[in-house]
């Protein structure tokens, strides 16, 4: 039985944790050079054939690129053990055969020396061949005509076996995923400004397997938890909820991108599918979706029509990848020149329009004042239906629009449209929630928010207790924003919500913990030593009264949404102060306005004429 833990030089090679350790520390290395480097340290010095390999890390019932494969991890191998191949210390390469592993293991020195001088086996079982049989006698007339009949019967006997081995041994794991996770595709380049690249071949990758109906794909978020991180493929499917995981890399060099990837069954870690492909940079655009049909043919799922390729300029994608890569960290004065950049080299790229209405449509949420920002997220989102109608992005932008701009039906249309072109697009199931909660129909916005969750469980802990609230089933939002704390302790929002289902729902003291929690977190001392100091004078409405002056005192210095003031002040209970920053908002035509009768902080102003004047303005219908 091999050892459990190799040790050679400075290294420690767990094969029970799959870990490298370097003089104690963790040394970074992907799943497949780790398990080429466990499979020569378990032959201790004994050569490893490129045959064996390939069936030790893919199987070999999958097709791969084992020559570039191989190489790139036997490259990985020696760059986590800074191993020089010219003067060895631990990895060997036998010319034509393959590598030996010569490191002084486990307290004692592997043969390093050459095979000459060391005694040979004497060959047995599959190895024995007509070469060493010639070393021994010399087969008769008789023993060849019977060693020529063995031979064609094991000749028919593997022809047989490969034709029908479906049949006699019935093992088809692609058949069985039902789910899948884009495990981010690992940057080759040698270049950290490269990382866009591969996030952003990641996303798009995601994106395209998504429109696969029949198939449930983790979106963006929740899969990139998972970037450089080196655990097992069955942990990370178990966290996520899936049974596949695709995985792989990208190395961007010149004008040439050579990507690799492979799809795991993950309950058995069993290889399915692998496959390498070298392109230009403008034959590179279309392998995500490339990838995506054959993905969806390997796992029997229903493929959609691969869509009729469109001519993008490499310098236009590489300006839309950057947009994208700030996109998701919320950062728009980084995101906006990209996308512009991206529609200035091509006028026609529909894509790039839907990143720039977005990012207007963030901005409009509390940046800038919504007169600004909300105009040109509507002519950025037109332009790009108007361009490419099948794009499942550019209608979730134009939906957005639609619902900031308090139209929630036009809303609705384009988001049903967005989920029919991608149903596993987590943000569009996310954003219709709040347009079936602005058309008072409840369940179904709680039904699209928990499919939002499914999908992406990672981007936002808190939305489904947020939902909760919003729904006024405090008991429920509680429950969900507790286990979400546990869960993720260090989510200053989860903390936030739990707190206000706390004050909604009369605890204050549980409210109050939450609060300071939140500023723990947030490693705000001063807060944290202001809001103590209110609830110890006058409990909760004291904490809620300062919460306001600092949100006012902040609005002197910079553009702050009246909407968020009035949400600071409706924890006071001061009725007029409140309704004069939602008629500000009116007057700003502040987008989350359209959330008002959502908002149980606001259900003390129900009853008010004022209140209720200003929703039916909304063209909303009261709710009680």
């Amino acid at each position: 039985m091999p050892a459990l833990t190799h040790q050679f030089g400075e290294f420690d090679l767990d094969s029970a944790r799959f870990e490298l350790r370097r003089s104690g520390r963790v040394v970074k290395l992907e799943r497949i050079p780790m398990e080429l480097l466990l499979l020569l340290a378990e032959k201790e010095g004994s050569v490893v054939t490129r045959q064996e390999i390939v069936d030790r890390l893919w199987g070999r019932e999958v097709f791969v690129d084992t020559e570039h494969g191989i190489n790139t991890a036997i490259r990985k191998i020696r760059q986590a053990l800074k191993d020089d191949p010219d003067r060895p210390r631990f990895v060997q390469t036998v010319t034509g055969k393959g590598y030996r592993f010569v490191a002084e293991k486990n307290g004692r020195p592997e043969a390093s020396q050459p095979m000459e001088g060391r005694t040979p086996r004497p060959p047995s079982g599959p190895e024995l061949s007509s070469s060493s049989l010639s070393t021994t006698a010399a087969p008769t007339g008789k023993t060849k005509i019977r060693l020529l009949i063995a031979a064609l019967c094991f000749v028919a006997a593997a022809v047989l076996t490969f034709q029908f081995r479906a049949r006699l041994f019935p093992s088809t794991p692609a058949a069985q995923i039902h789910s899948i996770a884009v495990i981010p595709l690992a940057n080759l380049s040698g270049d950290p400004s490269q990382e866009y690249f591969a996030d952003g071949m990641t996303d798009e990758l995601i994106t395209a397997l998504a429109k696969n109906r029949n198939l449930r794909v983790v979106s963006r978020t929740s899969a990139m938890q998972y970037k450089g991180v080196n655990r097992p493929v069955r942990d990370i499917a178990h966290e996520l909820g899936v049974d596949g995981i695709l995985e792989g890399s990208v190395e961007r060099s010149a004008n040439r991108v050579h990507m690799t990837v492979q799809l795991i069954y993950a309950p058995t870690d069993t290889h399915v599918w692998a496959q390498s492909y070298n392109r230009d940079e403008t034959q590179a655009l279309s392998l995500p979706e490339e990838l995506s049909q054959i993905v969806a043919k390997e796992v029997k799922a229903a493929t959609s029509p691969a869509p009729q390729p469109r001519y993008i300029r490499p310098e236009a994608h590489d300006a839309y990848l950057h947009g994208r890569y700030f996109w998701f960290t919320f950062d728009t004065a980084q995101t906006l020149p990209y996308f512009e950049k991206a529609i200035r080299l091509q006028p026609d790229y529909a894509a790039a329009w839907a990143g720039l209405s977005d990012t207007y449509s963030l901005q409009s949420l509390g940046d800038v004042p919504p007169r600004e920002s909300l105009p040109k997220a509507g002519d950025a989102a037109r332009k790009a239906v108007e361009l490419d109608d099948s794009l499942a992005e550019a209608h979730l932008s134009l939906g957005a629009w639609y619902l900031w701009n308090w139209d929630p039906l036009h809303a609705d249309a384009d988001l049903r449209q967005a989920i029919e072109l991608n149903p596993n697009y987590a943000e569009s199931h996310y954003l219709r929630h709040y347009i079936l909660l602005a058309l008072n129909r409840p369940d179904e916005a709680l039904q699209e928010e928990k499919r939002a969750t499914e999908l992406d469980p990672f981007a936002r802990p808190w939305g489904l207790g947020k939902c909760y609230i919003q729904l006024r089933q405090f008991d429920a939002a509680i429950s969900e924003l507790r286990m979400q704390s546990v869960a993720r302790p260090n989510a200053t929002f989860v903390h936030h919500l739990l707190a206000l289902a706390y004050q909604l729902k009369g605890m204050a003291k549980e409210s109050e913990q939450e609060l300071e929690r939140q500023f723990e977190l947030d490693h705000n001392a001063e807060a944290l030593a202001a809001a103590r100091r209110a609830y110890a004078k006058g409990g909760q409405k004291a904490v809620a009264q300062w919460e306001a002056t600092v949100t006012k005192a902040r609005s002197r210095k910079e553009y702050v949404s009246p909407w968020e003031i009035a949400q600071d002040v409706a924890l006071t209970r001061d009725k007029e102060e409140t309704l004069k920053y939602l008629e500000a908002a009116y007057r700003e035509h502040s987008s989350r306005l359209i959330n008002i009768q959502n908002e149980p902080i606001f259900d003390f102003l129900h009853s008010d004429q004022r209140y209720q004047s200003l929703v039916k303005k909304l063209g909303l219908k009261l709710v009680p």
